[in-house]
């Protein structure tokens, strides 16, 4: 892209931008140097990167480069830069981490973090070389000194520090449980009706970004299960639980790479909305996005978006969800309470779905007990079969047995006969059901 040449607002801006870009460039410069062939680099090279792209950024915006025709490019280019980098950085950590997860059946998304790291460094070599050459057009020295491959060493080591705290409190560990468990099943079905179960074409996805899925949304998300593995780490981990017992280990691996995931997804989505999908009207907007889009193809960085995060966003809740429901149920308390059916008209359509969404709620597993027969309380349809034993054999006073949370709501749902009048039209609901609504 040609840009008209530029003399230095003032002697003080030219030195600093000068002085903010070094480390910037240095990066580019090291990137662009290394072997084409090496298409992943460490962790430690992606955070300066972040670091220097960032400080320079925000000394390009408060000297108001968004609105200047001869720096708008630059500021852009370092912008994605920084985006880029920000999404390598999460991608090589799902990779170095995943296999301390301890999860089934990833070699499909090895694969396909490996293809999104590529596309990933493929891109910011593209962006590097075009930001030097901005940088030399703007008169700003390209640094003398180079960084060094030792400059940036892997994360890894020989060494594990060895695990010597552990603090036991059980019964404070399975409430914490039980929350982390109920929370991720909540998460998991919620996502689950996004439909990301299958690879989608271009057409499909622009659909979909970011009209139907965006930023926001992926940031909603991320901040839910950010707090999930906060509340694991800070309850369960600090015990010595994860690592004397898998199945809370793997739940914790679950956990964490549907974050990092979503960290990733969330950065490409706001680099494409950002940078990519609508910049304005005007030329220089629109020339800017054109150049930009050479380097990193919208269509690739769509496809990585739904097709790798999204997809396996999914994958992993879906996957998770059995382990979940098994850790919920051998920690929640459990307990049985006697109510009596809905009056007049029994168990039909609408007690039969309130009940099962009260269940629902929990997560954990409720049994409805008719005499010595047991239906799954969850199941409207299970409901359903026991209202007619019930109406069949004339009972009237059932047993709800298991999660007592649940078990509180349900008795609190059959003082008000269900939600029902005599004549089977719906009544207000007590405001602890208020949930009951949504």
């Amino acid at each position: 892209m040609q840009e008209p040449m530029t003399v230095p607002h003032k002697t003080d801006f030219a030195e600093k931008v000068r002085i903010f870009s070094e480390e910037f460039l240095k990066c580019c410069i090291y990137i662009c140097e290394t072997e084409s062939v090496r298409k992943t680099f460490t962790k430690r090279l992606y955070a300066k990167m972040v670091s220097s792209s960032k400080l320079l950024e925000d000394f390009l915006d408060f000297h108001g480069a968004k609105n200047n025709s001869n720096w708008y490019y630059y500021r852009e280019l370092v912008s994605t830069v920084r985006n880029l980098s920000e999404a390598s950085y999460s991608q090589k950590h799902i990779s170095k981490r995943l296999p301390l997860y301890d999860l089934a059946k990833t070699e499909g998304f090895r694969n396909g973090g490996y293809a999104t790291h590529k596309f990933l460094v493929d891109s910011l070599r593209k962006i590097s070389r075009n930001a030097l050459e901005s940088a030399e057009r703007l008169h700003i020295n390209l640094p003398e000194d180079r960084f060094l491959w030792d400059d940036f060493p892997g994360i890894a080591t020989q060494t594990s520090l060895e695990f010597d705290i552990d603090d036991e409190n059980l019964e404070e560990e399975k409430k914490n449980n039980v929350k982390i468990t109920t929370e991720f099943l909540r998460v998991a079905n919620e996502f689950e009706t996004l439909g990301f179960y299958e690879p989608y074409s271009i057409d499909q996805i622009r659909a979909i970004v970011p009209s139907s899925f965006n930023e926001q949304e992926a940031r909603r998300f991320e901040m839910v299960v950010h707090s999930l593995q906060s509340s694991f780490d800070t309850y369960v981990n600090r015990s010595g639980l994860r690592f004397r017992n898998i199945k809370l280990k793997r739940l914790r691996g679950y956990i964490s790479v549907v974050l990092h995931l979503l960290e990733l997804t969330r950065r490409l989505l706001h680099y494409y909305e950002r940078h990519l999908h609508e910049v304005g009207y005007k030329n220089i907007y629109k020339r800017v996005r054109d150049e930009l889009a050479r380097a990193v193809r919208p269509e690739h960085i769509l496809d990585r978006i739904v097709n790798y995060g999204l997809y396996y966003i999914w994958y992993f809740l879906v996957q998770g969800q059995d382990l979940a429901q098994e850790v919920l149920n051998e920690n929640m308390e459990q307990g049985s309470v006697v109510v009596g059916i809905p009056q007049e008209l029994g168990f039909h359509s609408r007690p039969c779905m309130l009940v099962a969404k009260i269940v629902q709620h929990y997560g954990g597993h409720v049994e409805l007990w008719v005499d010595s027969d047991r239906f799954d309380a969850s199941s409207v349809l299970d409901i359903q079969w026991a209202g007619g034993k019930i109406q069949k054999e004339g009972i009237k006073d059932v047993a709800f047995k298991g999660d007592v949370r649940a078990l509180r709501d349900i008795q609190v749902l059959a003082s008000v006969n269900y939600g029902e009048d005599s004549m089977g039209k719906g009544i207000p609901l007590p405001k602890e059901l208020s949930y009951l609504k949504q």
